[in-house]
């Protein structure tokens, strides 16, 4: 049992229909411009990188281009290195991370990689920093034939054709206070369900895949990472938010079943960063030094591995 007050939306018990959904969507109102903050910004790549609208989000009134950054001279004999951001829109370091991988480190790998980097995967969610798109769906869940998410087709419609040339996907994501305030409270009374309390980790972590897990690759993006920022410790219990700690700072979900966007690519090396913004130990800007440190040692890692 739990004390926890209700979502201020629908009747405890049972799930949201259209009008619980209509109504949370008119109280998500934009707290930024995601064509102030991430359009100029990938305009500025096209000088070095290919820049390339692969579709468009139509949320009547607003509308949102959706771009991906690629390396300029593709070479299909390189591996692929697939980088994606703000898959949940309030994720900043998600967003912010891609783009300052992209304008401080990736020319390091031309000619090694091809580099594939979709910064904000969700716009009308960055716009409004929230979790879900307009339709109250986690796109984040929504990787999955027939996807009712239009952000997540969009983005398996652009990285189908690679499918089977990726060697390595990160997902570059955040663990909130506000995942225990607001996003976990909506999503239990999203779906009828009770909310259970859970707990917030004070720093870095990484989601590996339990149905193809690489532990060496985790262990060297956190060792990475460890020199920018600190790396979550286990609670008392030896896990971080419910799931066994399988090396330190390291969970395991299964991606494919759970729809979770590192499943997209089919890579051998997939990850799912997990920075923790609302620590007094960390501030905005190590949060996205430690995004691009995971990239760059996911990278160096996948370059280093030998193929087969």
């Amino acid at each position: 049992m739990t004390n926890a007050p209700f979502y201020p939306i629908g009747t405890p018990g049972q799930p949201w229909g259209a009008a619980e959904k209509a109504q949370w969507r008119a109280r998500q109102v934009p707290q930024r411009r995601h064509a102030d903050d991430v359009l100029p910004a990938v305009d500025a790549l096209r000088d070095a990188f290919d820049v390339s609208q692969y579709g468009t989000l139509d949320y009547a009134p607003d509308q949102y281009p959706l771009f991906a950054v690629r390396s300029r001279d593709w070479n299909p004999a390189l591996p692929t290195m697939l980088v994606t951001g703000g898959i949940h829109g309030y994720e900043t370091s998600g967003v912010q991370g891609a783009l300052q991988f992209l304008q401080t480190r990736a020319a390091e790998y031309a000619g090694r990689a091809n580099l594939l980097v979709v910064p904000c995967v969700s716009p009308w969610g960055y716009e409004r920093i929230q979790r879900w798109n307009a339709d109250a769906i986690d796109p984040n869940r929504s990787f999955m034939a027939n996807s009712p998410a239009a952000e997540s087709a969009a983005l398996m419609a652009l990285v189908a054709p690679l499918r089977g040339s990726i060697a390595m996907h990160i997902d570059l994501h955040e663990t909130t206070d506000t995942d225990e305030t607001e996003f976990r409270p909506a999503l239990a009374a999203r779906d009828g369900k009770p909310f259970e309390p859970g707990l917030i980790p004070d720093g870095f972590y990484l989601v590996d895949d339990s149905e193809n897990p690489q532990p060496a690759f985790q262990t060297a993006v956190n060792a990475a990472v460890e020199r920018v920022t600190h790396i979550a410790p286990a609670d008392e219990k030896g896990e971080i938010i419910g799931s066994p700690v399988v090396a330190p700072g390291v969970i395991e979900y299964p991606l494919e079943k759970l729809g979770l966007c590192a499943s997209v690519s089919g890579a051998r090396y997939t990850t799912t960063t997990e920075v923790y913004p609302d620590s007094p130990r960390a501030t905005p800007q190590q949060c996205n030094d430690a995004q691009v440190a995971a990239i760059c040692a996911a990278i160096d890692y996948a370059l280093a591995a030998p193929r087969n």
